[in-house]
């Protein structure tokens, strides 16, 4: 490794030549010189990164005001600055590094260390309406792009000194803040260092987003389930850190990770809580089965006009028949010609300007369903079933479980076309050795189910009731239903 460069003793022209080469000749990088006695003070920054107000009041007025006390020691003139947020460097690597932060460097004409000053102007907007998680009860702030504003969030909402945040980088070019924030005595210890090593022992240049951080700390990148929660939701985090999960915070990203995550986590809501526990319960249960029956309704219908008519009513084979009377497709080609264009209306809606996508969802799924019935492209029965298939995906609130689902279809619906009712047992089985296989942070994707939890299985499947919530039953100690914090034991 190449020794670090010293920026000691310089003179201001050689400094100059240091910073001008490390920064590619940037015509952000602006000097400003301050003579003071028989020397001269060399202010280095980026004009583009720092805050103007701040400079000129906490540093430049400071120091033009007692210059005539300035030593030769930086330390000296380091008292005199208005900044807390301050340290001494002569390391060049260091300085370029920081200034490219919106430091500001302050160094002395053959002095032996300069000054870095905190002096950054952070571009982030402001606290706004959560987007992608649309709540009709409970809080509706959101997270923003701004680290340090996440974690003053979360300190509001969760006022314990238990509460623990370690900070990480990663990133060999372009480095990442990434913190890691937990409830010390309720969080599982084996969890906490099982991320934590995961994200430690990364080696990639950068992280873009929460989203890529969660592709590499998977443990089965392969799969079509998510295995980490992603959510914008302070609540939801405070909720689930209660609950002894740990929350992922990535700079630069309003999306927060939660793990160790289950497969039901990501069909539960902070709404749920909200809500009255019978309703509650009533609602999660719906999205359980509308998950079933999108997954199945489709490949049910090909593999019963293809080889069980005798499962059909009756009363209802003989318009089933005229419908498709016009249709020169077979089943599956007919579904999956409907189910593409499903997935092309959902994604054209997404990709287009909000009032723009929903008239194109609407006007399209009208227009193009009733044209290719006319047409003999596909039978009215199917638009119906495809288009209760696509509702029941929707239903999830997470949208990377609601793309899982919509993918998990197309094999299922592929089996049912080629062997009918057995392909879509067989499918459903390797489906279901798959969740029990993969795992989130190191712990079974199907807990509480596999391994068997009846502790937790309750407030699972169903919303209980505030009153039965008081402590958890994991024994990692809860939030009781007044407010309190508790870490009693539920024997």
């Amino acid at each position: 490794m190449a020794s670090a460069t010293s920026l000691s003793c310089l003179g201001i022209d050689e400094v100059k030549n240091y910073f001008i080469k490390q920064l590619h000749h940037s015509p952000d990088l602006y000097f400003y010189e301050l003579p003071v006695k028989e020397s001269t003070l060399l202010f280095i920054y980026m004009k583009n990164l720092v805050d103007d107000s701040t400079l000129n009041q906490f540093i430049l007025t400071p120091i033009m005001e007692n210059f005539h006390l300035i030593d030769i020691e930086m330390k000296d003139l380091r008292h005199k600055m208005l900044m807390t947020d301050t340290f001494l460097t002569e390391n060049g690597e260091i300085a370029t590094k920081n200034i490219l932060d919106g430091y500001v460097y302050i160094i002395l004409d053959k002095g032996k260390s300069g000054i870095l000053a905190n002096v950054a102007r952070k571009v982030e907007r402001g606290l706004e309406k959560a987007e992608t998680e649309s709540l009709v009860f409970g809080p509706k702030i959101s997270f923003t792009e701004s680290l340090s504003t996440n974690i003053s969030i979360l300190r509001q909402n969760i006022l314990l000194e238990d509460l623990c945040t370690k900070k990480l980088t990663v990133g060999k070019r372009n480095e990442t803040e990434i913190r890691l924030v937990y409830i010390k005595g309720i969080a599982d210890n084996e969890s906490v260092e099982y991320i934590e090593d995961k994200i430690t022992k990364l080696e990639v240049n950068e992280i873009l987003d929460t989203s890529v951080l969660a592709q590499l700390i998977e443990d089965n990148s392969y799969s079509v389930f998510p295995q980490y929660l992603q959510t914008e939701l302070p609540d939801r985090v405070t909720y689930s850190l209660e609950r002894g999960m740990i929350a992922v915070f990535v700079d630069r990203s309003p999306m927060v990770l939660l793990g160790p995550a289950t497969l039901f986590n990501f069909f539960e809501s902070t709404e749920d809580v909200y809500m009255r526990w019978n309703m509650g319960s009533f609602i999660r249960s719906l999205r359980y089965l509308t998950m079933f029956l999108s997954i199945l309704l489709t490949p049910a219908y090909v593999a019963i006009i293809t080889y069980h008519y005798e499962m059909i009513p009756s009363t209802l084979i003989v318009s089933l028949g005229e419908s498709r009377s016009k249709v020169p497709f077979s089943p599956i080609f007919e579904a999956f010609l409907l189910e593409i264009m499903i997935e092309l209306l959902r994604e054209a809606g997404a990709r287009l300007p909000t009032k723009v996508g929903q008239t194109m969802g609407i006007v399209g799924g009208i227009v193009l369903g009733q044209a290719a019935v006319e047409a003999g492209f596909t039978s009215n029965i199917l638009i119906i079933v495809v288009a209760l298939s696509a509702l029941g995906s929707f239903t999830a609130p997470s949208y990377l479980m609601g793309t899982a689902i919509r993918i998990t279809r197309f094999p299922i619906l592929i089996l049912g076309g080629l062997w009918g009712g057995v392909g879509i047992a067989i499918g459903l089985c390797f489906l279901l050795i798959h969740l029990l296989r993969l795992s989130s942070a190191g712990k079974p994707y199907l807990r509480p189910v596999y391994p068997l939890d009846l502790k937790r299985v309750k407030n699972t499947v169903l919303r209980i009731p505030v009153e039965m919530m008081k402590t958890n039953p994991d024994k990692r100690g809860f939030f009781t239903f007044n407010g309190k914090y508790s870490k009693d034991i539920d024997e």
